[in-house]
């Protein structure tokens, strides 16, 4: 099977969830699985307790229920272990930079740990099946591996899988990059300054990517419209949007007084 060619090491992560909202929604389940540039495996697999009754579709999706979580931390009681367990890792997940990277960000933060996964190299299995093939975590395992996904949406079987497909596809892509660097090119699609994208990086400064002024420069608009800061702050965004969109108010301050950030 092939590998990866690691210089450090890369966990794949998959969250089951209390719903798809990151702004929202709470971890109920974590599956982090750590390869090291040695080839050995450790493991980071826990449930938590979302401190919120968890919906019966997503019950029904990822079999865990309010009775099963009662008892489990919440997520601010392995905040602290949990990032350092994380640290010095690139990252990699089935749709990761879409929904489980923007969901654990926010958790962190609730937490008042200032994470910053944009320092990280990152890799999103399903954008390179997508650009491949096109499919789902399911019909990749079957198409990759040749094998039925038994209990889809556990997140240890998903992320297991999911590790699978990618040594399955490196080794079908003949002319597909082991390097951790080119498949963060790769998978990454456009660059994005928050985690939920709503914003994105536009000939070097970013612009909205939602709603009546998607396309234009954030500082335009705030320059222009300095109240739809406000409306955001107090809008029901991700925190770290609005931590993205402090950041550029401060610095046009800053420009403005003169001064460099």
């Amino acid at each position: 099977m092939a590998q990866l060619a690691l210089v450090k090491p890369i966990i794949f992560f998959d969250l089951e969830t209390t719903g798809v909202d990151p702004a929202k929604d709470r971890v109920v389940e974590i599956a982090m699985i750590k390869l090291h540039p040695d080839g050995a495996r450790s493991s980071y697999i826990k449930r938590v307790n979302p401190g919120m009754p968890i919906p019966k579709e997503a019950s029904d999706i990822h079999g865990i229920s309010d009775d099963d979580v009662k008892d489990a931390p919440l997520f601010k009681h392995i905040a602290h272990e949990l990032y350092q367990w994380m640290q010095g890792c690139d990252l990699g997940g089935y749709n990761s930079s879409k929904f489980d990277v923007p969901v654990l960000a926010e958790e962190f933060l609730r937490c008042n740990i200032d994470v910053d996964f944009t320092e990280r190299k990152m890799i999103d299995v399903q954008q390179i099946f997508f650009k491949m093939e096109s499919r789902s975590l399911s019909a990749a395992y079957k198409f990759y591996c040749q094998k039925t996904l038994e209990n889809a949406h556990s997140a240890e079987a998903d992320v297991n899988a999911t590790i699978d497909v990618l040594e399955a596809q490196l080794e079908r892509y003949t002319d597909l990059s082991h390097e951790v660097a080119a498949l963060h090119k790769f998978t990454g699609g456009e660059q994005f300054v928050d985690y939920a994208r709503r914003l994105v990086m536009k000939d070097g400064h970013p612009i909205f990517n939602f709603g009546k002024y998607k396309g234009m420069r954030v500082e335009d608009v705030f320059s222009k419209e300095p109240q739809y800061y406000d409306w955001m702050m107090q809008a029901d965004f991700a925190l770290h949007t609005k931590q993205k969109i402090s950041e550029i108010l401060n610095k046009m301050k800053l420009k403005k007084l003169g001064l460099k950030s």
